[in-house]
Parts: structure tokens; sequence; C-alpha cells
């Protein structure tokens, strides 16, 4: 029997159809749209502040305080405690930094880097994962499955191996970076690889679920989405329970963007906000369906009212000319974004934009990072690039407080670093020195 508190629900207005959040479903059987979890507040439990979950540090001792995704699990209900899966996540840092923000230009003090790569498989990825398995267990999911261009395969098969489930990924034909594919290999996942990109694993792997029932735990799965929503609530919470002008995200499946937008929705909705933060997604030139249909064809939600002809009409122009995206930042190596829609939302609901930038910038940009804060993973570096595009268009102003999201740590794709360094000459490429076997060549190299 559905609840009326805490359920699935289309997001196509003209459907709008309801069902349990104990059904196993990754688009709604009735229209095939996507779907939301969503909440009836009054009849749930729910803080009178944000400040209030900041009692639960007092007792982090017990693993679902410590959580920073069950830390906030009154903000996404869906659960009872005792199916909650945690290994630990969340515990992220949002740095305040000058130097970075002055290389996009930023005032002092306005520059925020809400780092992910402190996660146990070192992305965001694990905010989505421990709620989408804590679902799976609730439901009783023995086998679990995903395509991904390299972080959400890493964390599922560290979250499946600590429930015990069977894990199976699907990655693209050379299209994922060996830092990621090796934990998934690490962590004991089923590897299969596709000859194809990310969009053919991503619908071959629906395929799959709908033939063989197995749980899908991509981005499309809305319990996963509720587990990002805690990002934000932990950017609050570092910025005591502040709301910032604008959050900087980069634009792949977008995910990360239609759970920030929700998150946000919820907590205006509840009063636990007074304002909602803009939002800016950023796309890689080499992938920018988004961009492309939002800012140049002016694709918007329209209370959910999407032109989805126009939606199908520009896939079905990639498919006729054979396009494939390319971008060095793979984990955004996306030209069929599922969470399209959502994201609409989530733009809508912040007054959001959207950019492209060049590999050349994203990795100028990710290199600052690494100089003067925390080394990310190449997708990371295209929310400072955009924050640079947006300053040098005025979009941004310099007093405004801006947080960047770091998605993923420096190691997961260390080729596109060493590359940049040794082979390139980017504004921070840093070669390193060949001297002969000799004490005189080695101090003659230090003198410079």
């Amino acid at each position: 029997m559905m609840s009326v508190s805490k359920y699935q629900r289309c997001i196509n207005p003209k459907c709008a159809a309801s069902y349990g959040v104990d059904e196993i479903m990754f688009a709604c059987p009735r229209c095939g749209d996507l779907l939301d979890v969503w909440y009836d507040w009054e009849q749930l439990k729910h803080p009178g502040s944000l400040a209030w979950f900041e009692k639960r540090w007092g007792k982090r001792e017990k693993p679902l305080n410590f959580s920073g995704v069950w830390r906030f699990r009154e903000l996404l209900p869906f659960c009872e405690k005792k199916y909650c899966v945690t290994i630990g996540e969340g515990q992220t840092v949002l740095q305040q930094n000058d130097q970075v923000g002055q290389y996009a230009g930023v005032n002092s003090g306005k520059l925020y880097l809400q780092y992910e790569g402190l996660n146990p498989s070192g992305s965001f990825k694990d905010n989505g994962m421990a709620a989408a398995l804590s679902h799976a267990r609730m439901v009783g999911v023995e086998h679990v499955i995903c395509a991904s261009t390299g972080n959400t395969s890493a964390s599922l098969a560290l979250y499946a191996h600590a429930c015990g489930m069977k894990c199976s990924v699907l990655i693209g034909s050379g299209k994922i970076a060996f830092g990621k594919l090796s934990q998934a290999l690490d962590y004991g996942a089923q590897t299969i690889q596709i000859k194809g990109d990310f969009d053919d694993c991503m619908r071959q792997v629906q395929e799959v679920c709908r033939q063989s029932k197995l749980y899908l735990v991509n981005s499309l799965n809305p319990f996963r989405l509720e587990g990002q929503k805690a990002i934000m609530y932990r950017v609050l919470e570092g910025l005591r329970w502040r709301e910032p002008d604008w959050v900087v995200v980069p634009g792949g499946n977008l995910g990360n963007s239609s759970a920030f937008g929700k998150a946000f929705m919820e907590l205006k909705q509840l009063g636990l906000i007074g304002r909602v933060p803009r939002l800016a997604v950023i796309n890689a030139v080499g992938a920018n369906t988004l961009f492309d249909l939002y800012e140049n064809q002016g694709l918007r939600f329209n209370g959910g009212e999407v032109d989805t002809a126009r939606i199908d009409a520009y896939y079905q122009k990639l498919n006729d000319s054979g396009y494939r995206p390319k971008t060095i930042a793979s984990a955004i190596e996306i030209s069929r974004p599922v969470n399209l829609k959502k994201c609409l939302r989530s733009l809508e609901v912040c007054r959001g934009v959207v950019r492209e930038v060049s590999d050349e910038k994203i990795k100028d940009a990710k290199a600052a990072v690494g100089r003067y804060g925390l080394g990310c993973e190449p997708a990371s570096g295209a929310s400072v690039a955009g924050l640079k595009l947006l300053r040098q268009q005025g979009v941004i102003k310099a007093d405004e407080t801006v947080v960047c999201i770091l998605t993923g740590h420096q190691l997961k794709d260390p080729e596109v670093t060493v590359r940049y360094h040794r082979e390139e000459k980017g504004e921070f490429s840093n070669r390193p020195v060949e001297v002969d076997n000799d004490i005189e060549a080695v101090l003659k190299a230090l003198e410079k």
C-alpha cells in the first residue's frame, strides 16, 4: 500500500502518477518519464531549523550521525533507520580559497570549494549511493547494476560490497579513466566493457533492467538523487546556515544539479532557508547538450510542460550525424543526459544559467585548484572555469558568495594531470626537469 506521507511521483504534470516507495522502477510505468521521491511534510517529523542537525555531532559515534548523508535523515525520510547504509560518506570539506578566487575573479572571502573527493570512493557519488543502496536493501535487492564513465562504478562497487550484494557495471570502450576503473575491479564488480560510449551503455543498462529486473543505480534512480541533496545541506552547514549567492556545478548526466534544485525547493517550502541560491551548470564544449538546448534554443522547464519534441529532435539529430561527445573531463562526457528535465526544473527554481568551457580552460582551472587548493578530477575544473567565464561576462559579481563543487579526487584521472604538466604549455604547467645522474647537475637545477 502506498504511504501518503512518502511516495514516488512522475515528473510529467500531465501524468503525475504516484507509486509507493517500496516499488522498484526507474521510470514511470504509465508514461515513461522521470520519477521523483516526494514527501507530505505535514505528516513527517522535520526540524524547525537547519542548525538543529548540529547536535548529532555530539553523538557521532553512532554511524548514522557520522554520515554526512544520514545526519540529515529527516530531510530524506524514505526509509527506516534499520535499512540505512553508510560507510562514512560525507566527511567533506568546504574550503574558503582566496587564491583560486583571485584566479576566477572574485573578491577575497567570497569563493568556497566544496571538495567531494574526500568521500570513501573519492567522489560525490557516495552521497547518492548511500541512499540508493539503502532503498535497495529496504526492497530486498540482491543484484545491482549501473552504466558508468568511472565514478558511479567505483562507488557502486564499494557500497554493494559493503551490503553483500552482487554488482555489475557497464563501461564504454576506452571511455573510463584507469584510476576509476581500478576501483571497480578492486572492489569486485563484474565489469562489462561495451564497444561504444557512455550513452550506449546507458541505453543498454536500461534495457537490461527492463528484461532482468536488476536494480539500476544510475541517477535515473530517484532515491540516489535524494542522497545527493545532502551535498547542499553540508554546504549550508559549512556556511553556518547562510545561503550562498551562487552554486556552480559541472554538468554531465545532470544528477547533481537536479538534486541541488530539489534540495533548495524543499528547504524553502519548509521555511528552513530564506532564499534559494542561483545555480550555474557548466558543460564541456565537447559535451554541451544542456548548454545548446537551454541557452541557444531556449528550452525551459515551463512548470513541467517541457517541449519533449524539441529534445527528441535534438537527440535524433545527434544519432543521424553519428555524434559522440569528446572531452578530457570524462565524468561529464555525456551527450544525452538522463536527468535533463529535472535539471531544467532546478534551473527554473534557482534562476539558473548554463555555460560551456573548453578543455583547455578546464585543465587550467583544474591546475589552479591543484596549485592553490585541493587537487581535483578534470570535471571539477569545469566549475571553476565556468565561474571565471561568468565573472568575465558580468553574470556573477565579484562580491557575491560562490560555491564551486569539486566532484572528485585528483587521483581519479591522473593521466590528464601528468600529461598537462609534462607535455602541454598550460598556464600552470609544471614540467619535471631531467638532469644527468650527477650531483653538480642536480645542484645546478635546484638553483633555477
